[in-house]
């Protein structure tokens, strides 16, 4: 075995280890520390919910706070001894469900001798993830070409202004998620033609990207939208569409099938992002620029078109993102709302290992910890607000040291290509 391999392996190894102690941490914290003064209390989730004055009934899940915990912590154990011994083949996989085990613990806890509705906590998760979702299929569509996209930040706060001022104009949301996806283009052109023509460092350019647009929207909602607050009235946010028959199926059809249009686009994009990235002429010419693009040059695919329509793609979907969060969710513009979602999809990208999938499952995540922040306040944990608004960010740092050494990006990204 070469040096290089023996290197790659023990840093394997080592990674395993760490995870696997990560376990440990967790599985103690489980079962030793959350247990204390809850024997003889019980936890109740709630899983009824209400949508558009309709009551969706479902049983309450109620059960031993103390019992449960000792449950969830056996389970994080023994995956911690099978990851010390033997090590996990697909230990992502793993890990996301170690995760998902300690937040489930957490929220046993959190709800002792209370109760916490899971099926709001979930639609409210989703709600949250969505534009996250949006901001790491956009990193995906430009990385998987070659091209680092961190200006996804500044695109969906140049949809998310530009889609309220032509929602509010025209009296037309369908016009304002329009406006929105071109803005995010116009920028994403910027970017494509200083990293692919002029080859600009791509992380400097999305800098730029993201300065331009933070610095040019606050501008004019100073100078323009509080002076004249019609323009920041689009009337009401898109609301959501029930999908007849499904959308009152208990837990299920609140959270997936009545929403708003704009969150079923998401779900149309997953699957079509996979089809044609696995399974089409085009999709297979993305990522061999991605990968080999000399050699794709050399095969007659056009590198820099490829890579330009990618980067525009990419920037209509961050200007979608936009666009939900101001005209979609928010029913208005706000200085800097978009708070940092364009780099926690880069990382849901990352965690998904580039793949729209997992990006999807990634991004879950995220916005499961940005949404617990209000309903843990309503329960009063004793841990402070601020502390909880934290999580989302804490998750990332958490997300990016732990997958970032696994996760295989295009070979080609963020190398500028020039033809000889």
């Amino acid at each position: 075995m070469s040096q290089a391999a023996l290197v790659r392996t023990e840093g394997r190894s080592r990674r395993d280890i760490a995870i696997g102690i990560v376990f440990l941490g967790l599985a103690l914290l489980i079962v030793v520390l959350l247990p204390r003064g809850t024997v003889g209390m019980k936890s109740t989730f709630v899983l009824t919910s209400q949508r558009a004055g309709v009551t969706i009934a479902a049983p309450d899940l109620i059960f031993p706070t103390d019992i449960a915990l000792y449950v969830l912590g056996g389970i994080v154990f023994l995956a911690t001894v099978w990851q010390l011994v033997r090590g996990f083949e697909r230990v992502n996989l793993v890990v996301a469900g170690v995760v998902g085990i300690g937040i489930l613990a957490f929220l046993v806890w959190a709800s002792r001798d209370k109760s916490i509705n899971m099926t709001g906590m979930l639609v409210s998760s989703l709600v949250r993830a969505t534009p996250i979702a949006f901001a790491a299929h956009s990193g995906l569509y430009s990385e998987r070409s070659g091209v680092v996209n961190i200006g996804i930040e500044g695109m969906m706060l140049a949809g998310a202004f530009t889609s309220v001022v032509f929602a509010s104009v025209t009296d037309n949301l369908f016009i304002g998620v329009i406006a929105g996806i071109v803005a995010g283009m116009v920028l994403a052109l910027l970017h494509a033609v200083l990293s692919i023509r002029y080859m600009v460092d791509q992380i400097v350019s999305g800098a730029v990207i993201i300065i331009l647009a933070l610095g040019l929207t606050s501008f004019l909602q100073r100078s323009v939208l509080n002076i004249y607050p019609e323009l920041n009235q689009p009337g009401s946010a898109i609301a959501a569409f029930p999908i007849p028959v499904l959308w009152k199926i208990p837990v299920i059809g609140p959270i997936l099938f009545n929403q708003s249009p704009i969150i079923y686009t998401l779900f149309v994009l997953i699957v079509v992002t996979r089809i044609i990235m696995n399974n089409t002429r085009w999709g297979l010419r993305v990522r061999s620029v991605g990968e080999h693009p000399r050699a794709a040059d050399t095969l007659g695919i056009n590198v820099f078109r490829t890579r330009y329509i990618s980067v525009l793609i990419s920037g209509g979907i961050a200007g979608l993102a936009g666009a939900y969060m101001s005209i979609g969710a928010a029913g208005r513009f706000n200085e800097g709302m978009t708070a940092g979602k364009g780099f926690l999809g880069l990382a849901a990208m990352i965690f998904g290992n580039w793949n729209p999938g997992g990006a999807f499952f990634g991004s879950l995540i995220f916005g499961f910890f940005d949404s617990w922040q209000e309903k843990l306040s309503i329960l009063q944990v004793g841990i402070p607000v601020d502390l909880l608004g934290m999580a989302p960010y804490l998750a990332t740092m958490v997300v990016l040291a732990g997958f970032v050494g696994r996760a295989r990006m295009p070979a080609a990204d963020g190398q500028p290509y020039e033809k000889q």
